[in-house]
């Protein structure tokens, strides 16, 4: 039969039921605010529950994070252990496995979240430069299509599109009747649009 010097010295006998739950005994204290017996139920259980959080998580950074949060939880609701619902280190081992899966689910959310971020973005900056890069394409074939039109015709249009100006103020600027400025534009557009292969 195995003996241990149990809390406050008293002798505690493996296999004797509920006495020997040192851990309940401790959790018992802590939830009376005991920082004594919070140290030493850390000094018992650390090792261990840092063990199975790092098999979770496998990343020891993350694990000792993990293992902060875990005290931390037994330090605030030590209280609510139950002894006649388990070991008290069965129920801290409890938690340090919630918490370690809430780590991974966690990391693997931000993850997938970073993720669909950095796609859109990529898909923003790309559709950004395509229009920016269609944009230029098409004002460099209006260009060119400009160019390719009688000198009259290029005139007309250019005033009214590029210069904002009605027809009758096309018509005294260049001193031709109205009339002429109309079919310099009709005859102008439809050119163009041949020019850039728009089918009217």
């Amino acid at each position: 039969m195995l003996v241990d010097m149990g809390i406050d010295g008293v002798e505690v006998h493996e296999g004797e039921g509920p006495s020997t739950d040192h851990v309940a005994l401790l959790l018992a204290q802590i939830s009376e605010g005991d920082q004594g017996a919070f140290a030493q139920l850390y000094d018992m259980l650390s090792s261990r529950v840092f063990g199975l959080i790092l098999r979770v998580l496998v990343d020891r950074s993350q694990s000792e994070e993990v293992l902060q949060e875990v005290f931390l939880e037994v330090w605030q609701s030590a209280g609510r252990f139950a002894p006649n619902k388990g070991q008290g280190r069965s129920w801290i081992l409890t938690i340090a496995r919630r918490r370690a899966v809430d780590r991974v689910r966690a990391s693997q959310a931000s993850t997938d979240r970073d993720a669909r971020v950095g796609l859109r973005d990529i898909d923003v900056a790309f559709d950004d430069v395509a229009e920016g890069v269609e944009l230029r394409m098409d004002a460099q074939r209006v260009t060119d299509g400009l160019r390719a039109l009688p000198h009259v015709q290029r005139e007309a249009i250019v005033l009214a599109y590029y210069g904002g100006y009605s027809q009758s103020e096309i018509a005294a600027l260049v001193s031709a009747p109205l009339g002429t400025i109309k079919t310099r534009m009709r005859d102008g557009l439809s050119r163009l649009r041949t020019e850039l292969g728009v089918r009217t």
